[in-house]
């Protein structure tokens, strides 16, 4: 644990799996909390199987949003696993799962046993559709949430097929949510003494990315299309192609369209009744872009780059991943660090987006292997000796 992140001193416990709820853990890790991230014995959590690429019997994918934790294997299907779970609670402050409805009542942790025996505890429950609603008993997955909530319909080419993201931005998203919920509830609790409950749903949380689009629905009744590249409600401001690369452009009021005109060659475009407001360059769109595609087609791409950049045009390069991680940029913040793994050895792993000038967050503990830490969770934290320890492996509860 830290002893200076802003999080040391607080405890929780994660029975969360997959992405949403191990990376809003993971953040909660990285601010310093102690989290023990509770996992079924044999199998553990479902993505340390999903690869390749694996690395000493894990997958990266797993790798990636479990630093900074301890790993404990129990099965809480049963009265022993049951007490042992119950135990834990008593310590933590935070309880974080992803399970389905019901799942943890029928384990007998209903609201009344919080409020008995974990008043203050913070809980927070990640679904897929909410705890109300004709949806509420479904499973969420990211995919499906993607196609639902009309995020898959405005992604894509304009005479294209709907397509999601590249990651799974849904559960990316809902799990920021969940660690910003719970900061919030924590600081509710400095005031009131008594934690709370935090919902959190998939769904809710891919109608929330809709932002802008479904405010110009709601408020203006105007459906959202696909733009590919392109801003529904801002031009120009997609990608274009140059004479050997294709670049990223942005421009978000007049003096900047200005500027890019003359950067092009073609400063009359500031003064064409069809480009001088945004409104109009919206309605004139396909024109527009085009004149832009034609006219860095004389030129290669770092060429324009540098005189965009330098007329003060919001700009960049189309990276490859790779090439991003690599930026000297990534470098200067510390975006990539490594960590000794107890089996991979040297690990990269992305680094903290977050900074904070007094109460510096760390990457202290490299993503565990399974049941890493259960003995020393089980006789340090809960008081069980060895004789005890080793019954619950005969059982198989751990």
């Amino acid at each position: 644990m830290s002893d200076n992140g802003p999080l040391a001193g607080i405890r929780v416990l994660d029975l969360t799996r997959i992405l949403a709820g191990p990376l809003c853990t993971m953040m909660l890790g990285d601010m310093g909390a102690d989290v023990i991230k509770v996992e079924p014995p044999e199998s553990g959590d479902d993505t340390r199987a999903w690869g390749p690429p694996f690395l000493a019997g894990d997958a990266v994918y797993f790798l990636g949003v479990n630093r900074n934790k301890r790993s404990l294997t129990l099965n809480m299907a049963v009265p022993a696993g049951q007490k042992i779970l119950a135990g834990l609670i008593a310590k933590a402050d935070v309880l974080i799962d992803n399970f389905r409805l019901g799942t943890l009542e029928k384990w007998g942790f209903g609201d009344a046993w919080f409020e008995r025996h974990a008043p203050r505890l913070v809980r927070c429950s990640i679904t897929g559709y909410g705890s109300s609603g004709p949806k509420a008993a479904l499973p969420g997955y990211d995919f499906i949430l993607q196609a639902e909530s009309g995020l898959m319909s405005i992604c894509g080419e304009p005479d294209g097929k709907p397509t999601k993201y590249g990651v799974a931005i849904v559960d990316v998203c809902t799990g920021m949510l969940a660690s910003n919920s719970i900061l919030a509830a924590l600081h509710a609790r400095e005031r009131t003494g008594k934690g709370q409950k935090v919902e959190l749903s998939l769904y809710e949380t891919s109608l929330a990315m809709l932002v802008n689009v479904a405010a110009s629905y709601l408020a203006a009744g105007r459906n959202a299309g696909r733009f590919g590249n392109g801003h529904p409600s801002i031009v120009p401001y997609t990608t274009y192609q140059t004479a050997d690369a294709m670049i990223a452009l942005g421009v978000g009021n007049e003096r900047q369209f200005a500027r890019v005109a003359e950067v092009l060659g073609h400063p009359e475009w500031a003064k064409d009744a069809r480009f001088t407001s945004n409104r109009a360059r919206v309605e004139n769109r396909a024109v527009l872009d085009g004149l832009i595609n034609a006219a860095l087609f004389h030129d290669q791409a770092d060429a324009w780059l540098a005189k965009l950049k330098a007329a003060g045009i919001p700009c960049g390069k189309i990276n490859s991943v790779a090439q991003a991680l690599e930026d000297a940029q990534t470098a200067a913040r510390g975006m990539v660090e490594t960590i000794e793994h107890p089996a991979a050895g040297a690990l990269k792993m992305l680094g903290i987006p977050f900074k904070f000038s007094a109460t510096a967050c760390s990457v202290r503990r490299p993503p565990p292997t399974l049941g890493q830490h259960s003995e020393e969770i089980l006789s340090g934290d809960l008081g069980l000796d060895d004789e005890a320890i080793a019954d619950l492996r005969r059982t198989k509860v751990i």
